[in-house]
């Protein structure tokens, strides 16, 4: 075989032989280079000489029949008509975007890109149980990423960021499952193939990921909520921020009537809890999905939450769900009669959720615009019945559909299609006060992303220390506006202990909002004392929290950032999972460990007031055995912010 000559293209570098193509590319433009060949199939792209990502692509790589020159970069098309494309755009600040694709793929073949992660620290990725921090510890094998129930993986956007300044982005029509950790150690293989729980009928599908470089992680972030994640256009009322939400459910679960939650409201107003949010949980409809009071524990709902009003709870929500289940007429059997459920590609609409049997529920298809508006009609007459103000939004993940779902709209091969629309049908039902638990491509809605509920736990495995790693998770896949799970946690194992109380609402201070259903008077005096200090030093910074989610909307800015964020090249910082920021100016350090009076706190450069003691300490160093009495908080502001 001899030479081609060397071809140039707008900084690229292309070496090529006659047949069975053998290829190495160089996108050369400094800073942001790039190198492929088909030997190693490694793509490696440095930053001012600087390895920041090395990507081992699949096999496939290996021949061509045909190569090309397509704006900034080159195609390899195979004899079978199968084409891979690796293109470089660079924006007007230098920030460089790579796209890798795969175009006509047979169904039966699958792509498997294995990302290095070893050699660097990484964020971003699914919301798990064990949300460890940072998340290159994670382990998966070949897992579906989609939003699902199972792992807590609701918001689960195909984003990574590694503390280099290098983001890699999958696009969300790919039919991927990752593998962390698992047949490659120290790497995150992307896989991409058509099988369930995604679309298996057509022909060939796509596979498409963007790896974009910038100086640090933070600017790579920016960029890629810029360029690909997007930002909220609004943002919750500051009512919702300022003062606690209190919800029947951890507390009293599924037994509540009128009586008992007029006396929950009057304990609360008893202890000094005034102008706060009441939260009707589960179990008020007549039959899951009637979205019509049960008289026989509400007589008169109007009459309910009107009461609940006057006791001084000016703003009163509900728990609603996407389900009809099997038995709730004549619901059930007109919604399926219409086409309303989400069915399978035999006509199936079978599924199960936690309060129902296997196969004795429903989901509503949210991908049918006459459904959606069927949907809120129904819930403009829930707040029209009952006086109620606005919604608290369950479940929605892709996994409660019936497995090969046969969705509608323009994304109907994508599973993730029905969390997408149902969130984009019930974000605008309830004004200011929405809150939502999953998400998919859902960064520009104006609403509360609730955490999926937390185990009253003190380990890794979903409990208090996981309150903190999903509160960081959420932001840096850029869902700045979180709503933390009940303070203590859901106790489906028992309540939790008046010490796991205390710390849990300490950790939940500096987070945009504060939900109790446990509360501070089942323990004693000193549980109350506690957790009024508490709620009045969340209310003092809550012009800082409000002047953040300004900051979300204007510029993509995380509200409660990881501690890197202000100091991204401090090695230090960017491993320490217990401590969190609010905006760029506020550092939380809370206790997560049960029995522990004292702990480590690390600060990064900067001068920093001790919110507790006022003294004053210069950064980077870190704090050791810093004392902490079961009523401290520490936390520690800058000088001057």
């Amino acid at each position: 075989m001899k030479n081609l000559p060397v071809v140039t293209l707008a900084g690229l570098l292309l070496v090529a032989t006659v047949s069975a193509v053998q290829y190495k590319l160089e996108f050369y433009e400094a800073p942001v280079t790039a190198t492929l060949n088909s030997t190693s199939r490694v793509l490696t792209v440095a930053n001012d000489g600087k390895v920041v990502q090395t990507i081992t692509l699949g096999r496939d790589l290996g021949t061509s029949q045909d190569m090309e020159e397509i704006a900034n970069g080159f195609k390899l098309k195979s004899i079978d008509g199968e084409e891979f494309e690796i293109t470089k755009d660079v924006d007007e600040s230098g920030f460089s975007l790579f796209t890798v694709a795969r175009k006509s793929r047979h169904r039966s073949r699958k792509v498997v890109d294995c990302v290095k992660i070893s050699g660097a620290n990484w964020y971003g990725g699914p919301q798990q149980k064990y949300q460890y921090w940072p998340i290159q510890k994670l382990r998966f094998n070949e897992y579906s990423y989609l939003s699902k129930e199972a792992d807590n993986c609701a918001v689960g956007d195909r984003y990574w960021l590694n503390s280099l300044g290098s983001f890699v982005f999958v696009d969300r029509t790919a039919p991927l499952f990752v593998d962390q950790n698992y047949g490659e150690p120290g790497y995150l293989c992307l896989e991409a193939k058509k099988t369930l729980p995604y679309d298996v009928y057509d022909a060939t599908y796509s596979f498409e990921y963007k790896v974009g470089v910038a100086n640090h992680a933070k600017a790579a972030h920016l960029k890629a909520v810029g360029h690909i994640l997007g930002k909220p256009t609004g943002y919750p009322a500051e009512e919702m921020v300022k003062y606690p939400i209190w919800s029947t459910w951890a507390r009293y679960k599924r037994d509540i009537d009128h009586d008992l939650v007029l006396k929950f409201a009057d304990e609360i107003i008893s202890h000094g809890w005034v102008d706060t949010q009441f939260e009707l949980d589960d179990n008020w409809e007549t039959c899951y999905g009637s979205l019509t009071f049960n008289t026989t524990q509400f007589p008169d709902i109007q009459a309910t939450i009107a009461a609940i009003k006057a006791k001084g709870f000016p703003r009163v929500t509900i728990w609603i769900h996407p389900f009809i289940n099997k038995g709730c007429e004549p619901i059930y059997s007109e919604a399926k009669r219409m086409g309303y459920l989400v069915a399978d590609h035999t006509g199936n609409t079978d599924t199960q959720w936690w309060n129902s049997q296997q196969g004795q529920a429903a989901y509503v298809d949210f991908t049918k615009p006459e459904v959606a508006q069927w949907f809120k009609d129904r819930l403009a007459n829930v707040l029209a019945v009952s006086g109620i103000d606005s919604f608290k939004f369950d479940a929605g993940e892709a996994s409660w559909s019936p497995p090969d779902a046969l969705l509608s709209g323009d994304r109907k091969d994508n599973p993730n299609n029905i969390v997408y629309d149902y969130l984009r049908t019930v974000a605008s039902t309830g004004g200011n006060l929405v809150e939502v638990r999953t998400a998919h491509n859902t960064q520009d809605l104006p609403v509360f992303v609730r955490m999926i509920d937390k185990d009253s736990e003190w380990d890794w495995n979903n409990g208090l220390p996981t309150l903190i790693t999903t509160l960081l998770q959420m932001n840096m896949v850029g869902y700045p506006l979180v709503l933390p799970d009940m303070v203590g946690g859901n106790g489906y194992n028992g309540a939790p202990s008046k010490e796991m109380f205390i710390r849990w609402l300490q950790a939940n201070v500096f987070m945009p909002s504060i939900q109790f259903s446990y509360v501070p008077w089942d323990y004693d005096t000193e549980t109350v004392t506690i957790a009024k200090a508490m709620t009045t030093l969340h209310e003092k910074y809550t012009p800082q929290i409000m002047a953040r989610f300004k900051l979300a909307v204007s510029d993509g800015l995380p509200v409660n950032p990881p501690l890197w964020w202000i100091s991204p090249d401090d090695t230090n910082a960017q491993k320490v999972f217990d401590q969190f920021l609010l905006g760029d100016d506020i550092i939380a350090a809370p206790v997560i460990r049960e029995n522990a009076r004292s702990r480590d706190i690390y600060l990064p450069a900067g001068t920093w007031i001790d919110g507790n003691s006022n003294a004053e300490h210069t950064g980077p160093k870190w704090i050791r055995n810093y004392s902490v009495p079961l009523s401290m908080l520490p936390y520690f502001v800058r000088k001057d912010a």
